[in-house]
C-alpha cells in the first residue's frame, strides 16, 4: 500500500493546519474503505468518507474521516481487535459521546485516518451524512465553511479540540436549516 504521505495526509497531534484540496484524498478514502470492510465484514453496515477532506474543493486538515455504521452502538467495542490489526488506535467513547473514534498515523506523533463507528441511522450518523451532503451540494456554503476553518485554524494552532469546538455552531446551523426545510 502507498505512503499516506503520497496522499498528502498527516498532522502532528492536537496541531491545526489545513492543506489545499488534493484529489487523492478519494482514492485514500477508497483503499481504506476496502481494508475496513475487509476487516470488519458484517459488523459495518455502511463505510462512508465524511469530514472536509470528503467535500471537493476546500482546504481541510489532512486527515481522512471515516464514519462506520453499525446496528447497536455497543457494536464498536467488537471492532477494536479488527481494526487494530490493520493499525488503528482505539481512543474510546468518550472523545465525542455516541462515536468510538480509531486512529491511525504515528501514535502520538501525527493523525492520518481517524474512524468514527456510530449506530447506523442513528443521531450522529445522520448529522455527519447530511452536513456532508449540503456542503457537496452547495458551493457558497462550502466556501463559507472553508473562510471559517482558516479563520479557526489562526486562532487555535495548537489546540485542535478547541478548533473543533468553534466550529460547532455552524454545522449544529447548517443541520438545523436541513431539518427545518423537510
Amino acid at each position: 500500500m502507498e505512503d499516506d504521505a503520497s496522499f498528502g495526509l498527516g498532522l502532528k497531534h492536537k496541531s491545526v493546519r489545513l492543506a489545499e484540496p488534493n484529489d487523492r484524498w478519494r482514492e485514500a478514502f477508497s483503499r481504506e474503505e476496502i481494508a475496513i470492510r475487509q476487516v470488519l465484514g458484517t459488523i459495518a453496515l455502511d463505510v462512508q468518507h465524511f469530514g472536509s477532506t470528503a467535500i471537493p474543493a476546500i482546504r481541510a486538515k489532512p486527515i481522512i474521516d471515516i464514519l462506520v455504521g453499525v446496528r447497536h452502538f455497543d457494536d464498536g467495542l467488537a471492532c477494536v481487535a479488527p481494526l487494530g490489526a490493520i493499525g488503528y488506535d482505539y481512543a474510546g467513547s468518550d472523545i465525542v459521546p455516541g462515536d468510538h473514534i480509531f486512529g491511525r498515523g504515528i501514535k502520538g506523533e501525527t493523525r492520518t485516518h481517524l474512524v468514527h463507528i456510530v449506530e447506523h441511522g442513528g443521531f450522529h450518523w445522520q448529522r455527519n451524512i447530511l452536513f456532508r451532503d449540503r456542503l457537496r451540494n452547495d458551493p457558497s456554503l462550502a466556501r463559507s465553511y472553508e473562510e471559517l476553518k482558516i479563520q479557526l485554524a489562526q486562532a487555535h494552532v495548537n489546540d485542535r479540540a478547541a478548533y473543533t469546538e468553534a466550529k460547532k455552531a455552524f454545522i449544529d446551523k447548517v443541520v438545523m436549516q436541513e431539518d427545518a426545510s423537510r
